[in-house]
């Protein structure tokens, strides 16, 4: 039988281990956390799963957990004492030579996200054992990740796809591109939306329907660029450190949606005056929050 004393000395180990890189990457600054499975999916939107059966997968491409994300450091490291016990035992399993059930883990390219078997992770990743048995099952997307990844950086990386979608299909040289630039996920595909809404109206007046490039045109000048005023008479670019023109025509045109529905005279600089009136935070504080998140790991 394992000796209870070389498994609580092993978790000591690599509990001080999560705090050293907690500590290091703070220094480095280097993201020190798992990825959360959730957090990510919802932003790349994987578009198929297939299941892949019994695999054998290096412990180091795991890089994230579907439950347990706060538990362990991005190593793998246990942060929290309550998970003593459980890894303990584990450990004590690994001493004494007895064979585990095989992990559970989704995939997403060539990294694995555990959805169950965390603390087995832990233990194979802090005593260097390189490859553990897993159930995949396999999602696909088309947008990368790689080890020590952020979700910023996975946000990022979605808008950058979604816009170049966006040029591929439609090919926009009518539309000045270098001023539409997001940085929300799905803003692409619902300035489409917004074009074909607009389009379907102004048709209604039209004897013939007029093409996704006439109504983008159309949009641009009778939508866009109204809302885009309101925005520069307010100074709202100003007031929201961070974000685009764009960012806020999307932001600006939802809360005239909102006030329209309770007065159906509202302009769009109305929405504007709203917006700017309804932040409570000083300019200052939000400019020193704008800086904080460009420097947030996460």
């Amino acid at each position: 039988m394992a000796d209870r004393v070389t498994t609580a000395d092993d978790f000591n180990k690599a509990l001080r281990h999560a705090r050293f890189q907690e500590i290091f990457s703070t220094f480095r600054w280097h993201n020190p956390d798992l990825l959360s499975f959730y957090e990510v999916t919802k932003l790349i939107k994987p578009e198929a799963e297939y299941y892949k059966g019994m695999q054998t997968i290096p412990v180091n491409k795991i890089i994230g957990s579907e439950s347990r994300y706060h538990d362990f450091s991005s190593a793998f490291y246990p942060k929290n004492v309550h998970l003593k016990n459980r890894w303990e035992s584990i450990d004590a399993a690994r001493l004494d030579d007895v064979i585990l059930p095989p992990i559970s883990v989704y995939k997403l390219g060539e990294w694995y996200f555990v959805r169950d078997g965390n603390h087995r992770v832990s233990v194979a990743r802090t005593k260097g054992i390189e490859f553990i048995d897993a159930e995949v099952v396999e999602l696909t997307s088309k947008i990368p990740l790689e080890e020590g990844i952020t979700l910023n950086e996975i946000k990022k990386r979605v808008v950058n796809y979604e816009r170049q979608r966006f040029i591929e299909q439609f090919n926009p040289t009518y539309l000045p591109m270098e001023r539409i630039v997001f940085t929300a996920p799905g803003s692409y595909p619902e300035m489409v939306n917004h074009i074909n809404v607009h389009k379907y109206y102004v048709n209604q007046t039209l004897p013939d329907e007029m093409t996704f490039e006439e109504g983008a045109k159309s949009w641009f000048k009778n939508v866009y660029l109204p809302i885009a005023d309101a925005i520069d008479k307010e100074h709202l670019l100003m007031e929201f450190p961070g974000q685009t023109e764009a960012d806020l025509y999307m932001w600006l045109v939802r809360r005239w949606d909102e006030m329209k529905r309770i007065n159906a005279l509202a302009t769009e600089n109305d929405a504007a005056k709203a917006i700017k009136k309804e932040q409570k935070k000083p300019l200052i504080h939000r400019w020193v929050k704008y800086i904080q998140s460009k420097l947030n790991r996460n």
